[in-house]
């Protein structure tokens, strides 16, 4: 099981040194990724509270892996880009360039989000994501694989074209999110793993759907990863290890520890919180 970490976004701030300095601790205490949200409109005040949520500060992922691939070899995911608000193609050329700069060591989390806010400033179609979302992730595949493709779908269209250089992984792992019902079946049909935002507990009933929705799919479920979350702002050390555990047991792939929300001030609070976690896992 891998553990990494949840990059504290809203929380870092917007200095350069301090977003250095926090990815090479994580690099130097033995953690393997880190994860990153995504918001690319900030709704202004006059929204309500659960739309307003994205006036936190939030980096955009894939400038912000350009940054991290020159300061560490970690890999790094979103978790997840929306991304039927966002160009296919040029999606696809993001995620590649950020494989070469990480040497091989991008996982792409896509999802189609919920604020219908940023797809209209987006110029794109709020009501069509999900069906959007399905033929992005094999049209992107199709681009990671091959120098030159032609495709004719019902949104997109591709003559004898490709994306250059292609990325190191062919193709990059895509990941999703969600517990409805449909997002878990297309999970089980499209995703090479799975972000879970519950505990482990509430997490038992959605797995089992998942992967009986994966076995109908033709899938061996156990090949879908599984990214556990645990969040400092819930619970002691004890509580961080128990859920570790429980996340071991339902066959978690993946960890990441999240430090957001725990009141801490500066950044070397993040750190020294992320040391105590890890200082605990290591026997």
């Amino acid at each position: 099981m891998q553990i990494g970490v949840t990059f504290p976004q809203t929380e870092i701030g917007t200095d350069p040194i301090a977003i250095r300095d926090y990815a090479q601790a994580v690099q130097e205490l033995g953690y393997s990724h880190i994860m990153t949200y995504e918001h690319t409109i900030s709704p202004g005040p006059s929204y309500p509270k659960a739309v307003a949520y994205s006036q936190q500060l939030f980096h955009e992922p894939f400038v912000l892996f350009g940054y991290l691939a020159a300061l560490t070899r970690l890999e790094l995911v979103t978790a997840v880009v929306i991304l039927p608000q966002r160009q296919m193609a040029l999606v696809a050329k993001q995620a590649a360039e950020v494989d070469i700069l990480t040497g091989g060591h991008l996982r792409l989390g896509v999802g189609v989000g919920w604020n219908q806010v940023e797809y209209e400033v987006l110029g794109m179609n709020f009501h069509t994501r999900g069906r959007l979302i399905e033929e992005q992730i094999g049209v992107m595949r199709l681009l990671w694989s091959q120098p030159s493709i032609t495709y004719k779908g019902r949104f997109h269209t591709i003559t004898d074209a490709g994306i250059n250089p292609l990325p190191v992984q062919r193709p990059i792992p895509v990941w999703m999110g969600g517990t409805a019902d449909a997002a878990l079946r297309r999970i089980a049909r499209l995703a090479d793993g799975w972000f879970p935002e519950e505990s482990p507990d509430e997490v038992r009933e959605p797995l089992e759907r998942l992967r009986r929705y994966a076995q109908e799919a033709g899938r061996d479920s156990a090949a879908i990863g599984i990214e556990g979350r645990i969040h400092a702002r819930n619970g002691n050390l004890d509580t961080w290890l128990h859920q570790t555990e429980a996340w071991s047991k339902l066959g978690a792939t993946h960890i990441s520890f999240n430090t957001m929300g725990a009141s801490f001030t500066s950044v070397h609070e993040h750190i020294a919180t992320l040391r105590r976690y890890k200082e605990a896992l290591t026997p």
